[in-house]
């Protein structure tokens, strides 16, 4: 069975489109029907797939039959899913703000990272564990401005950021970070020179190459809320 054969019986079995799958795992739609075709391999985007599909990268790349996905083994996709309202019964755990005026690609910081009263928002504690391994400590909620990630992200979105993931290990996903003396929200793309692309998701707003420790990765955006 090939790659495209096990990418099409996953989202058989999870009753899903290669749209959808796209979507979720934060990469162009022709990338996943250059998969599902067998014209690319594309390792570059492979963890995000695997996760989105509730399997590993090596299960999709015939290494091995057994699908089972370890939990916390691979990073979660962003998920712009919005939070339903919790029941009486769920466990919430307050998650604090930042304020870095994360401008996506233009607002420069001047405050503190985190403020003394910083304000709380409470998320479900059995979402949080879907789609991140790390404790509540380590994450932080911050606000979009501006349009440059529209329409994965827009002005006043509420974006979960996860502290404990700080390496770029895979192309594409969506980072807050800081870029000289400004705070963005962008994809990152390791590129083979060494450097850094960032890349937003509005095609009218230009991509730029951070080299040599002018970025400086804050944490990986890991939902982008637009109901609370």
């Amino acid at each position: 069975m090939a790659l495209g054969d096990r990418i099409r019986a996953r989202l058989k079995l999870l009753d899903m489109s290669g749209a959808e799958l796209a979507r979720r795992a934060g990469v162009a739609q022709p990338t996943i029907s250059s998969m599902m075709t067998g014209k690319t391999r594309n390792t570059l985007h492979l963890h995000s797939i695997a996760r989105v599909l509730r399997t590993t990268p090596e299960y999709l790349l015939e290494e091995t039959d057994d699908h089972t996905l370890l939990e916390g083994s691979l990073p979660a996709p962003v998920s712009q899913e919005p939070v339903q309202a919790p029941s009486n019964d769920d466990d919430m755990v307050p998650i604090h703000m930042i304020d870095l005026s994360f401008g996506m690609g233009a607002s420069i910081i001047d405050t503190e990272i985190f403020e003394d009263q910083a304000e709380a928002l409470d998320f479900p504690r059995s979402w949080l564990r879907m789609i991140t391994p790390h404790p509540p400590n380590m994450l932080c909620w911050s606000r979009g401005r501006g349009d440059s990630m529209y329409p994965t992200i827009g002005d006043g979105d509420v974006v979960l950021i996860d502290r404990g993931q700080r390496e770029v290990y895979d192309g594409d996903l969506c980072w807050a970070a800081y870029y000289g003396n400004t705070a963005v929200i962008k994809r990152l793309r390791p590129m083979p020179d060494g450097g850094v692309k960032m890349l937003s998701d509005n095609p009218n707003v230009a991509p730029e190459t951070a080299y040599d420790g002018e970025l400086n990765i804050f944490g990986r955006v890991i939902a982008v809320v637009r109901r609370l």
